[in-house]
């Protein structure tokens, strides 16, 4: 077993029963998605002062910028990536195309019960007590199965679309995962094996949706959570991002002009031996503007075994492959990591 697909086909989630509501049709939201006040995903005016860092990768000192903000912070954003423009226009119009469609037709490509592709809701959902106001679409692979049956006669534009953009983001995940790993001290069959990650199908690009909210105090789009992987890039136009930060709180991502922001997943965090923090972070909704995002998850093979690097002290965590990790995540979420701690 080697792609990411199979590993979440062993370990699924049970979604089935969880469907996106037809967010567009309704005036007040329901009490299904109405969370206790005991869930302050609220930002406070200190916190508005607080930024992300943002790295230049064209700076000389990229290497030192970058494994500073993976290690005082575990986010950031980053400009001059050399994506171009059109590109990430290109996929968030299809995303939009995607998410603009009937809820019937969303619904003909729902994931299947032991899937891990297609449309509906996240999966961390059934960990918390109230829905999202939140609808995504995954895409591991190629999505021309899924394409093919939301539009039978105009897929190939999504598919090229989609195709493209995980072309591209894969080259730029992996320098950015080579150029974070610069700054701590490998040895060569670590190097080599942090070489080989590229060549890995483990990688999955999320599309989300989070519809106009009618009274956005009282629900939230993605509910807080780290990401499992080593690490992820994601495109949005529009703020909503939140991070949480020992001290502050949760602390607001003010996206900068066409940069992307980029952050550290758990296997990351795992690798360094705790050195660089695996970021817990949520999404907010909005009264007026539907917020689309395009998140991109980069991780080595499923089958591939990891732990803390071997210079890096004595290691704070077991050593397991990504499939393993997975399953203990699909039934543990936030307190996955605790169970591998020595």
């Amino acid at each position: 077993m080697s792609t990411l697909l199979e590993a979440y086909k062993d370990d699924p989630v049970q979604l089935h029963h969880l469907i996106p509501l037809d967010f567009p049709s309704l005036r007040a939201v329901p009490e299904s998605h109405v969370w206790p006040e005991s869930y302050n995903f609220r930002v406070s005016p200190s916190d508005e002062n607080l930024s992300i860092p943002i790295v230049d990768l064209k700076d000389p000192n990229i290497a030192d910028n970058i494994g500073r903000a993976c290690q005082t912070w575990g986010i950031f954003q980053v400009t001059n990536h050399g994506l171009p423009s059109g590109l990430l226009e290109d996929v968030e119009y299809e995303a939009r195309r995607l998410f603009s469609l009937p809820v019937e037709q969303k619904r003909k490509v729902l994931r299947s019960p032991c899937g891990a592709t297609g449309y509906g809701c996240a999966r961390i959902t059934p960990f918390f007590p109230k829905l999202m106001w939140h609808e995504g679409f995954t895409v591991m692979g190629s999505s021309v199965d899924h394409a093919r049956v939301l539009w039978p006669h105009g897929y190939k534009r999504f598919c090229d679309a989609m195709d493209k953009y995980q072309k591209h983001m894969k080259t730029l995940a992996h320098n950015l995962f080579l150029t974070i790993l610069s700054s701590l001290d490998l040895s060569e069959p670590e190097k080599n094996w942090a070489a080989a990650v590229y060549d890995s199908d483990s990688n999955a690009l999320q599309l989300n949706s989070y519809p106009a909210c009618p009274d956005p105090t009282r629900t939230i789009g993605l509910a807080p959570h780290t990401d499992s992987l080593l690490l992820t890039i994601l495109h949005c136009e529009t703020n909503g991002l939140q991070t949480f930060r020992d001290g502050f709180g949760w602390v607001p991502v003010h996206r900068v002009s066409g940069a992307l922001t980029v952050n550290v997943g758990d296997l990351l965090h795992i690798l360094s031996n705790g050195k660089f923090p695996t970021v817990c972070h949520q999404a907010v909704v909005n009264r007026t503007r539907h917020r689309i995002s395009v998140a991109y998850f980069y991780g080595p093979r499923a089958d591939s075994v990891f732990g803390p690097f071997s210079r890096l002290g004595l290691p704070r965590y077991w050593t397991l492959t990504l499939k393993e990790y997975i399953g203990i995540k699909a039934k543990h979420l936030d307190k996955a990591l605790s169970f591998i701690t020595n």
